[in-house]
Parts: C-alpha cells; structure tokens; sequence
C-alpha cells in the first residue's frame, strides 16, 4: 500500500450518567485550581450550572462563571471572557454548554497567555504554530447538548463581526484534557434544540464519510454514528427523559466530531455563511440544506451511500436514502425550505461568494465554486431536489 497518512483522535472522555459529580477531580486532574466555568445566559440560569459551581468551589477550587456567549458566538464573546480569565487569575476552562460555549471556552483558554491577534490563529496552512503552547491553558468540557461534538475538537468557530464571517481558530492543544459526557444534562434540552443538534451530529458524520482521501478509521466511526442516530434520535426527539437515548446521542456526536477530522463539506459551506449573515441556529440550518447537498453530490458519493444505506437496514440505493434523510427531518420538525426556515435571499450573492471560501467547502466531493452555491442556495429556498 502507497497511502501515507496523519491520524489524530480525541481525548478522556468520562461517559455515563452523573459523571458530572467528577467535574473537580477531572479539573484537578487537568491541572487546574482556579477555572473558569464558560456558558451561555441560558444555562448560566439553571441549576445545572449554579451546582457545579458549588462543587468546584466546595472542592476548594478558585471558581467562576461567565455567561457572555450569543448562539453564534462572536469575537467580542472571547474578548471578555478573556478579561475575565485574567482579572480573576483563572488557570483553566470548563467548557460547559452546547457548542457556542465549548467553542468560546477553548478559544479563550487558548488566548489566555498569547501575544497575537486572535485572527493570527486562523485554521489556514500553519498558522497555528505562530501560538506559544505554553500559554494555553487547560480545558474541561461538559457538554449539554449532543450535536457540535466540540468537546472533542481541537478547533472553536467565531465570527469575526468586522467582515460577518466565521473563522475557525485552531491549534492541536485546544483538545480538552478531558471531557464529561453526563446524558442527564441533556434531558432538559426542548424538542427544536433537540432536533437541531442531534442532525448537526448527522450531518458531521455524513459529510465526513462522503469526504475525499484515506482514512478508514473516520469513516468506520461516521457510518456507526450515522446508524446511532437513525436509531436514537427519534426517541430522544420523542421522549426528552430517554436516558438511553440521550446517551447513544451524546456518543453520536462525538464520534461525528471525531470523523470529521477527515473533513467536511457543502453543508457546513452553505450554512456557516446563514448563521453568520441570517443568524440562524448552526445545526437546524445543515438539516435545512442537508438533502440539497446531498443530491448535488450524488454523481461523487452514490456507491459510498449504498454502501452506508445497507449498514443502516436500508435498501442499498441512494435515493432510499435520501428518502430516508427526508423522512427524518419530517419526523424532527425540521423545515424543508429555507424559506420555511423564515431565510430570504436578500443576501444569497453575498453568501454565494462567502461558501466556497469556507475551510468546510473543500472537503465536499464536487468543487463548491459561487455559481455553484447560489444554485444550491436556490434550490433549498425552493424546495428543489
């Protein structure tokens, strides 16, 4: 064999329900004694987030939180937390939240002693060498939702407000030291959200199958993903308490997170330009431009497909599964269209131009060019397969 590759996989991951009562081993663990808990508003309000600073500092842990994260977070999000991180002289990050948190906690704790500009770390060739590895501090995600599969990355998504674009920051050492996957501190996530997340894990598992290159180990892992949410995510979406189900979930999500090492594609491409022009909610907006990605490719990937469409119980043929894919988000609530999704295409010139510039776009297995994206745009405004 010629193949010649570089494999990276993930990290500790504490799995089970009520891992969270190990959060202060695992920050003591990774070194810390003074974190910095990193959420949302919205979590920042539950009891969830109020017990588990309670249990850091009842550890004897130098704790706090900061809550100042939008869903699609921005450039000014990571410039307070890391005010925050270093007026309170924190030493680490719990990450805790869906992925708009994990992503701003690991980029701040990324930021917490380096010199440059953030944008100077963007994902592009090598930048990420330009960082000092020794000013980044340590990280502990608790995710609670099961869909970004951040708590696992090496990488956080920001907006850079000047230009209304998102950029990925990147850098092997922003991988948590450990991560707590708790089911339980998914049961409370309302039906859309679950919806949402739990397609994100689908659609990263997807479109890293589908990616171009060698990588056996990523794919293994996104066909066995792809089949825990056929099977479990309808229970969760049905039954917010199914622990079982929420945990098969959580799983899926990390192992999506896991595969898409290998790469991403059309989906990511189309939806980061809507999330960061139209704001809309990441992972609802890959489900919405799913099937329209998938037809486009179908030429590229059609005897990958069948291949995955028998692993699943499927009949072997590419339209069963995207029939299936159509059927599932049917069942999920999910819109069909952008415009059921409440999107204009005020902006779709502009978008078109932003998709193929995206790191995701090329991973896809047919070139994403701006007629390209507009078509497609197009397509799932319509309704067009």
């Amino acid at each position: 064999m010629t193949v010649r590759a570089n494999w990276n996989y993930p990290t500790a991951i504490r799995f089970g329900a009520g891992r969270i009562a190990e959060l202060a081993d695992a920050c003591k663990a990774s070194g810390m004694s003074a974190p910095l808990i990193v959420t949302d508003a919205f979590l920042g309000s539950l009891p969830m987030v109020g017990e588990a600073l309670a249990n850091l500092q009842a550890a004897g842990l130098k704790a706090a939180v900061f809550t100042d994260v939008r869903p699609n977070p921005t450039e000014s999000n990571v410039v307070a937390g890391l005010k925050v991180l270093r007026d309170g002289g924190h030493d680490g990050v719990v990450a805790f939240g869906g992925g708009s948190p994990l992503d701003v906690g690991k980029v701040i704790a990324f930021m917490a002693g380096q010199k440059r500009p953030m944008w100077d770390f963007e994902d592009i060739g090598d930048w990420w060498t330009r960082a000092d590895p020794k000013g980044i501090a340590p990280i502990v995600a608790v995710p609670t939702t099961a869909g970004t599969g951040s708590e696992v990355g090496r990488a956080g998504v920001i907006t850079q407000e000047k230009t209304h674009t998102k950029k990925v920051i990147f850098h092997p050492a922003m991988m948590p030291k450990i991560t707590i996957c708790d089911p339980v501190l998914t049961t409370g996530m309302p039906k859309a959200v679950t919806a949402g997340t739990g397609m994100d894990a689908f659609a990263h598992c997807l479109e890293a199958y589908c990616a171009p290159g060698y990588h056996p180990l990523a794919d293994g892992i996104a066909v066995e993903g792809m089949r825990l949410v056929k099977e479990f995510l309808p229970k969760a979406y049905a039954d917010g308490q199914d622990v079982e189900a929420r945990g098969h979930m959580m799983s899926a999500a990390a192992m999506g997170a896991t595969a898409f090492q290998k790469g991403l594609g059309g989906m990511h491409a189309l939806a980061h330009p809507l999330g960061a022009l139209c704001d809309t909610p990441h992972g609802m907006t890959n489900a919405v431009v799913m099937p329209y990605v998938l037809a486009f490719n179908k030429k590229a990937i059609k005897e990958r497909i069948e291949r995955l469409a028998a692993y699943m119980g499927l009949k072997p043929k590419f339209n069963v599964f995207l029939d299936h894919v159509l059927a599932m988000r049917e069942q999920l609530g999910v819109p069909h269209t952008l415009q059921d999704f409440g999107v204009d295409l005020s902006q779709v010139d502009t978008m078109a131009k932003m998709a193929p510039k995206d790191p995701t776009a090329g991973g896809n297995p047919v070139k994403i060019t701006p007629s390209v994206a507009r078509k497609l745009y197009q397509k799932a405004y319509d309704g067009t397969l």
